[in-house]
């Protein structure tokens, strides 16, 4: 019998969780059952996400940082690679910021239906908006302050710090790549080796989901049964594909005005690595691919593609960090609280510096998006909104990632004459620039 893929379980889950949670609803019973005996299993994973978020972070970045050999790639190859990966993040975090504002999916739930929220989730509400009003009362400059930690292993106590572990890990890692390799190959091997165990550690939970998201969704169906409820999960759904169509739109134009290359060449050539990575959810699985298509297919030499695809498979993830604005904006919307424009400027920064961190396999954008709730002051409790489709979302947006890093491959090669005639051709000449 063919085995089915997790995210056709996690959709199993998710409908049964909402059958179970409707029916046992109508039970006199059945909402404290729900309570008592299958919320605490969707607690216990979404905890196990929080859990490996610290020292997911911490691994894949220092990973991804002594990759570039020495500090010299840096100033060209590597600082235009970087550059425009961060360009792009910030471009994807503030197109989804702008369509969610636009849109408010969050809104379209009912005062009825929010007020339940909120007596559901009080506690942590109230706990995050004590930050939040801290984080106002502070200096102009406290946020940049606050990036760099006076003790590290304080740092990682509180997934609220994460913009200081990710400062630790950029600056970390730069001093691996600075010191002699024969001195820095034991750290390094110890930090590749422990990327490994968390990946598959994360594999290991992504095991659970689907129970986690029936836990979730029951709870969520009984705590909160209201339609208009999912009327919102379908617009915010709406909206995050929105966002990323936008996204593929931008890295088109792109690759058209400063490659000069033809729209049909550039989809034709990346489409492989693109239906991949839909398929796997995950960058780095779908990394060899990409390679294969970038040099092969779409003419960029080997040296630049080796180089620039790798470190955009750790450290671009333009899809999975405009998803972590839309539902950071959107959970908030549904608990009724109104980011400032400071808020979502924070916003803006950490989700690009938690994508930076994100490891390229199926649901570390959720587990990343606990940092940006964290640091935002919106309760890690509305996660249980959107689990429910976060894999098809998950989907969609690693092959935003995949076709983001493509892109970029593209652009430095051209910048550094190194973007010549693909080795196969096996498509009609229409495609050639």
């Amino acid at each position: 019998m063919k085995k089915v893929a997790l995210h056709w379980k996690i959709l199993i889950g998710m409908f049964a969780g909402i059958l179970f949670g409707v029916i046992f609803s109508l039970l006199s019973f059945g909402p404290a059952f729900i309570s008592d005996w299958i919320k605490p299993f969707g607690t216990i994973f979404i905890n196990a996400l929080k859990l490996i978020a610290m020292p997911l972070i911490l691994a894949s970045l220092i990973k991804g940082v002594s990759d570039l050999k020495d500090i010299t790639q840096l100033s060209l190859m590597g600082s235009r690679a970087i550059g425009l990966y961060l360009l792009t993040t910030l471009t994807a975090v503030t197109i989804g910021l702008s369509i969610v504002n636009l849109i408010k999916p969050g809104n379209t739930i009912s005062d009825e239906t929010r007020t339940e929220l909120l007596s559901a989730y009080a506690s942590n509400t109230a706990a995050k908006q004590t930050v939040a009003a801290a984080q106002k009362e502070a200096g102009p400059l406290q946020a940049l302050v606050n990036m760099v930690p006076s003790n590290i292993f304080a740092a990682m106590q509180d997934n609220g710090n994460m913009l200081q572990v990710i400062f630790f890990a950029i600056f970390f890692g730069i001093g691996i790549v600075l010191i002699p390799q024969k001195k820095s190959q034991f750290v390094k091997d110890f930090f590749d080796a422990l990327n490994e165990v968390i990946l598959k550690l994360i594999d290991l939970i992504m095991i659970a989901a689907p129970y986690g998201v029936f836990a979730l969704l029951a709870a969520l169906v009984a705590e909160a049964p209201s339609p208009d409820l999912f009327k919102a999960l379908g617009l915010y759904t709406i909206t995050v594909l929105l966002g990323l169509l936008c996204m593929l739109l931008f890295y088109i134009i792109l690759v058209r005005l400063i490659t000069g290359k033809k729209i049909g060449f550039f989809l034709k050539g990346i489409s492989p690595a693109q239906l991949l990575a839909f398929s796997t959810s995950s960058s780095a699985a779908t990394l060899p691919v990409t390679m294969e298509r970038v040099h092969e297919h779409l003419g960029v030499e080997q040296d630049v593609s080796s180089f620039v695809l790798p470190i955009g498979a750790t450290i671009n993830m333009d899809g999975t960090s405009l998803y972590q604005a839309v539902a950071a904006v959107f959970i908030a919307q549904a608990f009724g609280m109104d980011l400032s424009l400071g808020a979502q400027l924070g916003i803006i920064a950490t989700a690009t510096l938690a994508s930076i961190g994100s490891a390229a396999v199926p649901g570390a954008g959720m587990v990343m998006l606990v940092i940006v709730l964290a640091q935002a002051g919106i309760p890690e409790a509305g996660l249980a909104l959107i689990f429910a489709v976060d894999r098809p979302l998950d989907m969609c947006r690693t092959s935003v990632n995949v076709t983001g890093d493509a892109s970029v491959s593209m652009l430095v090669a051209k910048w550094l004459g190194k973007l010549g005639t693909p080795v196969v051709k096996n498509w009609d000449d229409s495609y050639k620039n």
